[in-house]
């Protein structure tokens, strides 16, 4: 009996040394989080911690650790990195290096992406009312907030335009759905006046699985120039946007 007792605490001693250290485990996340250059998800970091590692509970308690300090842990586009302390962005203001800000015009197309994707070049115009410039799109696809998703099952094959992970990054957004609804748009001003009875701000959804009215991208199209497949969907340059 007594060996068998022995023998009970034996495993139990051999299995407590396999479980790893918390503390350590939140040591070598805090780690990778500061050096890496993009936000790491929670599989990314899992594969580098100490086998058993708590990955859900390690991000939990760094993210109550810096809750009140000068950086913060953020979820952003469903991944995980440290990001200056909103309340203190004012002191780092004279070392951002200042950088061109977007038209209205792509403002509005971009906006107009998030919310009604996926969406073709036609259906931003109808909704702008404006005919839309061959550089907004270029230049919205060079920031690589948007991504070519496919081709809409409609005459022409026009091609459909979708956000990209990188659009969540650079506006602090874990998911596409975090994009304010209508009752916010109006309490930070963005919408003013008498607002419609029937007006709606769309739910945004960003999932990479094609529509049923989509299909997928052609071989050749992922090696055209954006201005190519601008054209493919009118025939012809764009016109001046207004």
């Amino acid at each position: 009996m007594m060996d068998e007792t022995a023998d009970v605490a034996e495993a139990e001693a051999s299995v407590e040394t396999h479980v790893p250290d918390h503390g350590e485990a939140m040591r070598i996340a805090e780690a990778l989080l500061f050096a890496s250059a993009e936000p790491l998800g929670a599989d990314e970091l899992g594969g580098r911690l100490p086998e058993g590692a708590d990955i859900g509970k390690i991000l939990t308690d760094l993210e109550e650790l810096y809750a009140l300090r000068g950086v913060n842990l953020v979820r952003v586009a469903g991944k995980w990195a440290f990001r200056t302390a909103s309340d203190l962005s004012f002191v780092l203001a004279r070392d951002v290096v200042e950088q061109r800000k977007l038209s209205r015009a792509a403002m509005e197309t971009l906006s107009i992406i998030a919310y009604h994707q996926p969406v073709t070049r036609a259906e931003i115009e109808e909704i702008r009312g404006v005919a839309t410039s061959k550089g907004t799109l270029d230049l919205l696809l060079e920031t690589g907030w948007i991504r070519l998703r496919g081709r809409r099952k409609a005459p022409g094959r026009p091609v459909t335009y979708g956000t990209a992970p990188a659009f969540l990054e650079h506006f602090g957004l874990d998911a596409i759905e975090d994009l304010p609804g209508l009752e916010e748009l109006k309490g930070a001003g963005f919408i003013e006046g008498r607002v419609p009875s029937d007006l709606t701000v769309p739910v945004p959804s960003d999932a990479d699985a094609l529509r049923e009215d989509e299909d997928p991208l052609d071989q050749d199209d992922l090696f055209q120039e954006p201005l190519d497949m601008h054209q493919t969907e009118t025939g012809e340059a764009e016109a001046s946007e207004e």
